[in-house]
């Protein structure tokens, strides 16, 4: 493939036009941070072994019979099949890692060495690659302990934090700090990326699931660290802040996060108790939190009379924060009417594929979804014969 055939796949006016990422990663994490990149003009070659990534294969449910999983984390990238124990595909890996711009991997610790992919070994031919490593625990001790994130979600603590104060532990409804860690890689390598610009240099970062599930327990990990205390679950409440949680209506329960004064106040006048807000018992957060038991009977009698929609349109209009406790298809529902057009289609034909919109908008540069999730090698042909005659360049 030639440079050009390689440039015409991107947006050069992407904020990462001209960045290739080789995406040694699987699963979620490092998926979830390459499909990021690709978005903002990153062009991500995905490195699978004979088999695919492990999602491929994760299903119900699926679209056709790809796996939904699958489609959901992969857009915008190329896949090539190494199996790295080939030696002729182990030197096609290199010859991409020397390449690369940034390369991202999430084998255990140690795992990338035996094929002359880790750190040390990769930058003697590419100084300024930024080379991302996410583990579970760390390249520690920790190293051999198998990164999951359900196992993070209970080693953390989250569990602990999560159902009814008198119920078992739950974990959360996605896998939440494979999402947090992709995030939080994401950031590493656009950091490391104005570091190379500024210096030259490549440098390793480094992202383990148990830190930044640490990281992401905020207000409760600030609560064991800087205030010595260990928060436990307590259903949906909050420790700090009341009213912050579903309450019941006429018909379903509402979600009301009146966290300040100001908001308490005025849903006190939504609700025809304005009086209630100038008890002393709930004239301050602290008051209301402490008196708790005492103020939801208050709130509850009062939404009882109307429904929950009702109810949120009157909250809303009033600035108190509000909302129905939706189920997934109600959350795009809600999205769309908010303007903020949460689907996008990606590929055409019968590769069309609806996917998720990107988080952060850009006024400038924004987000673009050039390439379907690509099938198993699909681009396997054309990346080996571009990679052959940079080789070749390089040394004619």
């Amino acid at each position: 493939m030639s440079e050009n055939a390689r440039t015409t796949r991107q947006d050069t006016t992407a904020p990462l036009s001209g960045v290739l990422v080789a995406d040694f990663s699987r699963i979620l994490a490092g998926p979830y941070a390459t499909m990021l990149l690709a978005d903002l003009g990153a062009d991500v070659v995905k490195v699978e072994g004979p088999g695919g990534d492990d999602t491929r294969t994760w299903m119900p449910p699926t679209r056709g019979e790809v796996s939904t999983y699958y489609l959901g984390i992969n857009r915008g990238k190329r896949s090539i099949a190494l199996d790295l124990r080939d030696k002729d595909d182990a030197e096609v890996a290199r010859k991409l890692a020397r390449r690369a711009d940034v390369l991202i991997e999430n084998l255990k610790p140690g795992g990338m060495a035996k094929y002359g992919l880790d750190f040390e070994t990769v930058r003697r031919d590419n100084p300024a690659l930024i080379y991302t490593s996410i583990t579970g625990f760390g390249a520690g001790p920790g190293r051999d302990v198998p990164g999951y994130d359900l196992m993070v979600q209970a080693i953390s603590g989250l569990m602990s934090l999560t159902g009814d104060p008198d119920g078992p532990p739950y974990r959360a409804g996605i896998s939440v700090f494979d999402v947090m860690a992709g995030n939080h890689a994401a950031i590493g390598i656009l950091a490391a990326l104005r570091h190379r610009d500024a210096t030259g240099t490549g440098q390793l970062v480094e992202v383990n699931l148990l830190s930044s599930a640490l990281t992401g327990l905020v207000n409760h990990s600030s609560a064991y660290v800087a205030g010595g205390e260990v928060p436990y679950r307590m259903g949906n409440a909050h420790p700090s802040v009341f009213p912050y949680e579903p309450l019941p209506t006429a018909d379903n329960d509402l979600i009301v996060t009146a966290a300040n004064d100001g908001q308490f106040r005025r849903l006190c006048e939504v609700l025809g108790i304005p009086e209630v807000a100038d008890d002393p018992r709930f004239a301050r957060n602290a008051d209301r939190t402490a008196h708790r038991e005492q103020l939801r009977p208050l709130l509850v009698e009062r939404l009882a009379t109307r429904g929950a929609t009702e109810w949120f349109e009157a909250l809303v209009a009033a600035g108190v924060p509000s909302g129905p406790i939706n189920t997934i298809d109600g959350g795009f529902a809600m999205a769309e009417r908010f303007g903020l057009d949460p689907v996008v289609t990606v590929g055409e034909g019968d590769r069309a594929v609806p996917t998720t919109r990107h988080p952060v908008r850009f006024s400038a540069t924004p987000a673009a979804y050039r390439l379907p999730p690509p099938e198993l090698d699909e681009h396997g042909a054309e990346l080996r014969m571009w990679l052959d005659a940079q080789e070749e360049s390089d040394h004619g």
